[in-house]
């Protein structure tokens, strides 16, 4: 009788556990919810990465010379003449 209700209590005690070990899982930091309207210029940016790919939208973050960080869309083709001249540059 004893040791069923040990065991009980662990089955319990791994029920109540589990949605706090959900809930505390990792995420991503720099998401892009909406991307920047206009075009950057070239000479203004230093960097770039891509978001997350746990992200709901891939996209571009480009770091520009003043320490912004501006989210555009990876399919334009100035977004990725930009991402070649970086590219290109750091070479």
């Amino acid at each position: 009788m004893r040791t069923v209700h040990i065991l009980l209590l662990c089955i319990l005690g791994a029920a109540l556990l589990s949605p706090v070990v959900c809930n505390s899982a990792t995420g991503p930091d720099d998401c892009c919810f909406s991307f920047y309207p206009r075009r950057v210029k070239k000479d203004l940016v230093k960097g770039y990465y891509m978001s997350d790919h746990r992200c709901p939208r891939t996209g571009v973050v480009l770091m520009t010379q003043k320490g912004r960080n501006i989210c555009v869309d990876p399919n334009l083709s100035w977004v990725q003449n930009i991402m070649k001249y970086v590219d290109e540059k750091t070479f």
